[in-house]
């Protein structure tokens, strides 16, 4: 079975969605036969390379909320990824442009390391505090850390074209399989799970796609039993977690 996950760096929910995905896969008994393959997803795709600013800024600027709403929802969400083993810095993390990043994960993919780059870009991100945005030499120092070669790296990112393609066409593939924000979930191209889900939510749908049974969350958000979408990020924003 293949699972792909469309996600983007920028992402809060994809961070922790990763991890609840990867507790739904433990426990799901044909693991080892899953294939699991990240594709690239921009929150931010019109962002210029330099144009670097707060997260909190970023929040009140482009949704129109409160600095303290702001300042609350990065608060509910460290709690979320504590929950899930995750570090999180809910003050003084940086936004910017993504795309440098994918483009990354592509070259990083030709190489059988894009998954050890995802974890150390997420890492990087949401726990600690250098900023992963507007810096090609954090970057290439990061590709180094997940193994790859650092000339080569810097060579990728030197060269805007480098992998720019494969970026696109996977922000195309998403919208056609109806994805409208991140993390996005496709099982065998057949079944979609739609945000973060619980990890036991991962399991079913995992259990259900293996079987060949009809789909427990349908790629557009909500299935048949009633199950709420998870939580995501899209071009609206970011949804804030609930109380309780």
């Amino acid at each position: 079975m293949r699972v792909e996950i469309w996600s983007d760096i920028a992402c809060p929910w994809c961070y922790v969605g990763k991890a609840r995905f990867e507790r739904g896969l433990a426990a799901f008994p044909h693991r080892a036969e899953v294939e699991v393959v990240h594709r690239s997803y921009q929150l931010d795709p019109d962002r210029a390379k330099g144009d670097t600013e707060p997260v909190t800024a970023m929040l009140t600027r482009k949704y129109g909320m409160s600095e303290a709403r702001a300042e609350a929802g990065e608060d509910a969400l460290g709690e979320q990824a504590a929950a899930e083993g995750l570090a999180y810095r809910t003050r003084g993390r940086d936004h910017g442009s993504t795309f440098d990043m994918h483009r990354l994960l592509h070259f990083a993919g030709a190489h059988g390391r894009r998954a050890e780059l995802l974890d150390v870009l997420y890492r990087a991100n949401f726990a600690e505090e250098r900023s992963v945005f507007g810096d090609d030499e954090r970057l290439v120092e990061l590709a180094a850390e997940a193994g790859l070669d650092a000339d080569a790296a810097r060579a990728v990112l030197a060269d805007p074209s480098a992998h720019a393609a494969a970026v696109h066409a996977d922000a195309r593939e998403a919208a056609l399989l109806g994805a409208t924000g991140v993390p996005f979930f496709v099982l065998d191209r057949t079944y979609g799970v739609s945000g973060a889900q619980p990890a036991e939510v991962f399991t079913r749908a995992l259990d259900q796609a293996w079987g060949g049974r009809s789909p427990l969350v349908t790629p557009v958000g909500a299935d048949g039993d009633g199950q709420e979408a998870g939580q995501q990020c899209g071009p609206g924003g970011c949804e804030v977690p609930r109380e309780g």
